[in-house]
C-alpha cells in the first residue's frame, strides 16, 4: 500500500480534534457529529489495517513508517503493526466509536471539550499500539493520561477529583519509572528500536542491571493493566468516569499495559521473566492474586460499577498468568509441547485483552443505562426489572453470560488458551485459577442478574423506569454481536494473533 495508512489513521482522531476546536462552543449538535464522522473514519481505517496485515501474513511488521524524528537524539518515527497489534488498534477504534455515539446523547455539558480529549485520547491509543521508537510509545503513553484524568475529573461522578488525582499519580509513577527503564535500555543496546533493541538482549551479561530494570519497566506496565497490588486506583477511576469514559478506560486502556509486557518486557528480558514466573513465582503469585482477589471482593460489592470495577482486575490477571505461563517455556526450547502451550499461553492472554474490551464495554455501558435512569447504584435498591426492561434484561443476560466463560461467546475462548498453557506449565497456578473462575459464575449470576432483573419489582419505584431508546440499542449491539460471531467462529481473531505470537515465542525461548 502506498498510501501511509499507519500515520493517516493515527493523526485521523486528532484531525477531527482540531475541527472541534475551530467549531463554535454553542454549535454543540455539530461538534458531537463532528467526533462520530472521525471516529467511525478511524474505525474503518482500523479495519483496512487488520485486512491488510492478515492478508500479507500478520507474522511479521506490517505497512511499516520510517523516518528521522530527532537524528541528534537517534529517535525515528517508526511505525508498524503485526498480528498482536493490528486487532487492539481495531478494538480501540470501535471502543471510541461507540462511546462517541452514545456521547452524542448523554453529555449536555461542554460537549467541545469532551469531544477534543476522547478524539486525543483515542490517538494517544493508537500511537502506543504502532509505534516501534521507544521514546515515540512512551510520549503517546503519556499523553494518553492527560485526556483520561480530565474526562474522569471534569464529567465523573460525586468524587471524581479524588478519583482523577489518584489515578493520574499512580499512572504517572509507574510512567516515569518506565521511562528510565527504556533509557537504561538503549544505554545497554544503543538503539530505541523496540524490535532490535529485543534481538539484542539488554544487559544479557549483567544480571543485576537486568533485574533491575525488567522490575521498572514490568511496574510501569503492571500499574496499567492493573495487577495486584497496584489495582487500587482502578475501582475509584471506573467508578466515577462518565459511562463513556469507563467503556474507553476498561475496554480499551487497561490493554495497553498487557500490551507493553508483551512487546516490550517478555521479549526483551525472557529469562528475568521466567526467574520471576517460576523460579521465584512472584509474576504467578501477583495474576492469582488479581484472580482470586478480584472475584471475591466482588462478590461484597453492592455499588453497581464498583463491582465491575474489581471484575476488571479479577479478568486482567488471566492476562498476566497467560504471560507467565508463556514465560514458563523459556528453559524448554526443545520440547515442542511446552512451545505449543508457551503460544497458548501468550495467545490467551492477547484474546483475553480483545474479550475484555469488549466484554466488560458492553457491562459498563449497560450498567450506565440503568443507573442513569434509577439514579442509584446500589444493587440492594433494585429487583425484577426483566418485566419493565426485557430488552435490556436480554442484552445484559447475554454479556454476563460472556463474563463468565460460556462457551459459545468470545470470553470462553480466551480464559481456555491460558489455561491450556498453564495447564502444561503452571500446572498449581492452573488449579487455584479455576477457583476464580467459580467466584466470577457466582457474583455474576447473583448479582449482575438476580439482584438487577429477578425477584419482586418494586412498581411504585420502577414501573416506569422504561426500556433502552433506540440509541442505546445501537450502541450495545455491535459490542454483542462481537461477542456472539467471535464467540461461535473465533478463528479470524485467534488466527491474527496467533500468527504473531509463534515468532514472538521462537524469539524468546532458550534453545
Amino acid at each position: 500500500m502506498n498510501l501511509p495508512i499507519l500515520s493517516v489513521t493515527l493523526f485521523m482522531p486528532l484531525m477531527g480534534a482540531v475541527i472541534v476546536l475551530l467549531v463554535d462552543q454553542r454549535q454543540s449538535r455539530m461538534v458531537r457529529w463532528i467526533g462520530v464522522v472521525f471516529a467511525v473514519a478511524t474505525l474503518a481505517l482500523a479495519g483496512m489495517i487488520w485486512a491488510a496485515t492478515a492478508a500479507a501474513g500478520a507474522s511479521e511488521m506490517r505497512l511499516v513508517e520510517h523516518m528521522p524524528w530527532i537524528p541528534q537524539l537517534d529517535l525515528w518515527y517508526t511505525l508498524g503493526v503485526d498480528g498482536l497489534s493490528a486487532p487492539m488498534i481495531f478494538l480501540s477504534g470501535l471502543l471510541t466509536t461507540v462511546a462517541l455515539f452514545y456521547s452524542a446523547f448523554t453529555v449536555k455539558e461542554r460537549v467541545k471539550e469532551y469531544t477534543f480529549l476522547f478524539l486525543l485520547l483515542e490517538t494517544a491509543m493508537l500511537g502506543v499500539f504502532m509505534a516501534l521508537d521507544m521514546i515515540l510509545f512512551y510520549v503517546f503513553w503519556v499523553v494518553g493520561l492527560v485526556p483520561i484524568f480530565l474526562l474522569i475529573g471534569v464529567w465523573g461522578g460525586k468524587r471524581r477529583e479524588r478519583a482523577a488525582i489518584k489515578f493520574f499519580v499512580y499512572t504517572l509513577a509507574g510512567s516515569v519509572v518506565g521511562l528510565l527503564g527504556l533509557l537504561a535500555v538503549y544505554h545497554s543496546t544503543g538503539t530505541f528500536n523496540v524490535l532490535d533493541a529485543a534481538a539484542a538482549r539488554p544487559f544479557s551479561a549483567s544480571p543485576t542491571w537486568a533485574t533491575v530494570v525488567f522490575w521498572a519497566l514490568f511496574v510501569a506496565f503492571a500499574i496499567r493493566i492493573p495487577v495486584f497490588p497496584f489495582h487500587t486506583w482502578l475501582p475509584d477511576a471506573l467508578t466515577e468516569a462518565p459511562t463513556a469514559g469507563s467503556v474507553v478506560l476498561a475496554g480499551a486502556l487497561l490493554n495497553l499495559g498487557g500490551y507493553g509486557i508483551m512487546r516490550i518486557v517478555l521479549p526483551f528480558f525472557p529469562e528475568r521473566f521466567y526467574t520471576y514466573a517460576v523460579e521465584v513465582p512472584i509474576i504467578t503469585i501477583m495474576a492469582l492474586m488479581s484472580i482470586v482477589y478480584g472475584a471475591l471482593v466482588c462478590m461484597a460489592q453492592w455499588d453497581l460499577k464498583r463491582l465491575l470495577a474489581y471484575s476488571s482486575v479479577a479478568h486482567m490477571g488471566y492476562v498476566t498468568l497467560g504471560l507467565a505461563a508463556a514465560s514458563a517455556a523459556w528453559l524448554q526450547g526443545g520440547d515442542s509441547s511446552a512451545l505449543n502451550a508457551a503460544a497458548s499461553g501468550l495467545n490467551g492472554a492477547a484474546l483475553q485483552q480483545f474479550s475484555h474490551g469488549i466484554v466488560m464495554s458492553a457491562m459498563f455501558l449497560l450498567v450506565g443505562m440503568i443507573s442513569e435512569r434509577a439514579r442509584t447504584r446500589d444493587l440492594k435498591a433494585f429487583g425484577g426489572l426483566a418485566s419493565v426492561m426485557p430488552a435490556t434484561y436480554g442484552l445484559t443476560l447475554v454479556t454476563a453470560f460472556a463474563l463468565l466463560g460460556l462457551p459459545g461467546l468470545i470470553g470462553f475462548w480466551s480464559e481456555l488458551f491460558v489455561f491450556r498453557g498453564a495447564v502444561r506449565l503452571l500446572p498449581a497456578a492452573a488449579v487455584i485459577g479455576v477457583i476464580g473462575m467459580v467466584f466470577t459464575a457466582g457474583y455474576t449470576l447473583w448479582k449482575l442478574v438476580h439482584c438487577l432483573f429477578l425477584g419482586s419489582l418494586d412498581r411504585d419505584r420502577w414501573a416506569g423506569l422504561g426500556d433502552l431508546l433506540w440509541w442505546e440499542k445501537v450502541s450495545v449491539w455491535p459490542l454483542v454481536i462481537l461477542m456472539i460471531v467471535l464467540g461461535i467462529y473465533p478463528a479470524p481473531l485467534v488466527n491474527t494473533f496467533n500468527a504473531a505470537v509463534n515468532v514472538m515465542v521462537q524469539a524468546f525461548v532458550l534453545r
